[in-house]
């Protein structure tokens, strides 16, 4: 659960700039000033991970792409929805590399890796859908609603559906797992305990 938040954690970063011009351009309705924050941010963020010498991964020179594409869009147009459009992009992004099998595999204990991989295939292929999902909500949003209305609803939505869809596969993952679990042979289920333990302290 701690390495599947710290993934959540990530793609927020990867939204930050998008939350900054929003915020900025809320507050002031300066359409100039919310870019060039949002795209300093961007720009700051891949900064920073230079400095500290750390490998920049391709989904944060794609986010700093889209910053840039985006920001140098709507300041050309004065149209602050190509700013909007971004998390659309991110949400394809992401739903694409979702679509890979077994990528949830590092984010589950080597037990639920063992016991529910057919679970976890099912659990990862919904959510990319919810990504695609989410991106087409968001430019359906961003084109027939006004910013504020944007970004009410897309902060609520994208909040309580990646609440509700990571309770309802941690939900079934852990029922159908002590199903499995119980339906055992006691000696072929005492011999994956211990193995579990053994690699456990061995980690």
């Amino acid at each position: 659960m701690r390495l599947f938040l710290n993934a959540a954690k990530l793609l927020l970063l990867d939204l930050a700039s998008t939350i900054l011009f929003l915020i900025v351009f809320l507050l002031t309705d300066n359409i100039r000033a919310a870019v060039g924050l949002g795209v300093a941010l961007g720009l700051a963020q891949i900064g920073t991970q230079f400095a500290r010498g750390r490998q920049i991964e391709t989904m944060e020179w794609l986010s700093l792409f889209l910053v840039i594409a985006s920001g140098t869009t709507a300041l050309l147009t004065d149209d602050p929805r190509f700013v909007q459009f971004k998390p659309s992009a991110i949400y394809v992004i992401v739903g694409v590399v979702m679509l890979r099998p077994g990528w949830m595999n590092r984010y589950l204990p080597p037990i639920a890796r063992t016991i529910v991989p057919d679970i976890a295939l099912i659990v990862g292929f919904c959510w990319a859908g919810l990504m695609f999902v989410s991106a087409a909500i968001n430019a359906f949003v961003a084109l027939n609603f006004s910013l504020v209305t944007w970004a009410s609803f897309m902060s609520v939505f994208g909040i309580v559906s990646k609440l509700a869809l990571f309770l309802a596969g941690f939900a079934a993952m852990r029922l159908i797992g002590r199903r499995r679990m119980r339906a055992m042979p006691a000696p072929e289920r005492d011999a994956l305990l211990a193995s579990m333990q053994l690699q456990s302290g061995s980690a």
